[in-house]
């Protein structure tokens, strides 16, 4: 089995439209759907992750997941919002503490369940070299594709590098944001961008055909990117949410976050 759904972004109408169809359907439709499937809002640097866990977890368990991907800021304020996701994997500790202080997270069930690894990136393979700072401040450097700071970690990340580089002033008028780190991700390897800050996950996807070049940026440079799960108000007393948390920290989901370049704890 594969993943639903992965959507951009959830909407209030989609989840009402859904709603009202299965209601139509009548009660047996509704009840198996309602037991076992999984509403999960997923950070954007996480996807090809949840692409490769999601149907060993439902050959597991005989539950399913039905998934949308966006930035953790988006996400969040959807839930806020009323977006009935069970399941956050933010990437970030900051929303899932407030999720959970603010009464939309269960108490107890947030842990870290990835520490993200930032990496400079280009699809040329002869862009980036042993001199990072040469490279991001070569003339045919015209852009570098970073994530929104205000919406997403991993711009954050990437904004704290530039700063460490003493680079942030100097190159700012090259920066181009997207607005999860999937978005910065295809910035630089369409083109669009030189060169891109991008969740080294990305770079390392077997689906990933364009190798390039990269530098990956050494832990001192950024804050710790430290991904947290949360079981959503929604989820409570969902016993199918409850078994997709406690899969993601079992060995088997661990050997895959790591093969990413993901950090476990």
């Amino acid at each position: 089995m594969t993943i639903q759904s992965i959507r951009p972004r959830f909407t209030r109408l989609a989840a009402l439209t859904t709603l009202l169809l299965a209601c139509l359907s009548g009660p047996a439709s509704l009840a198996p759907a309602a037991a076992d499937e999984v509403l999960v809002a997923v950070a954007a640097n996480f996807t090809d992750v949840v692409k490769e866990l999601t149907p060993v977890f439902e050959s597991r368990s005989g539950h399913t997941l039905a998934v949308t991907v966006g930035s953790t800021g988006k996400l969040y304020a959807q839930i806020k919002n009323g977006a009935p996701f069970e399941v956050l994997l933010a990437a970030d500790q900051e929303r899932p503490e407030l999720l959970e202080s603010e009464g939309d997270g269960v108490a107890g069930t947030r842990f870290t369940y990835a520490v993200g690894r930032l990496a400079l990136w280009s699809a040329d393979p002869d862009r980036i070299g042993e001199d990072p700072k040469a490279a991001l401040t070569a003339d045919k450097t015209r852009h570098i594709a970073i994530a929104n700071p205000e919406l997403a970690p991993y711009g954050i990340a990437a904004k704290e590098t530039l700063q460490a580089l003493g680079l942030w002033d100097e190159l700012h008028p090259r920066i181009v944001m997207g607005e999860n780190i999937g978005q910065t991700f295809t910035m630089a390897a369409t083109g669009n961008a030189q060169m891109g800050f991008v969740a080294l996950s990305a770079v390392l996807a077997p689906g990933n055909s364009q190798k390039g070049s990269r530098w990956d940026v050494p832990a001192e440079h950024y804050s710790a990117i430290r991904q947290d799960a949360v079981l959503l108000k929604a989820g409570a007393d969902s016993a199918a949410a409850q078994a997709f948390l406690s899969f993601l920290k079992s060995d088997e989901a661990l050997a895959v976050i790591e093969r990413y370049g993901y950090g476990v704890e």
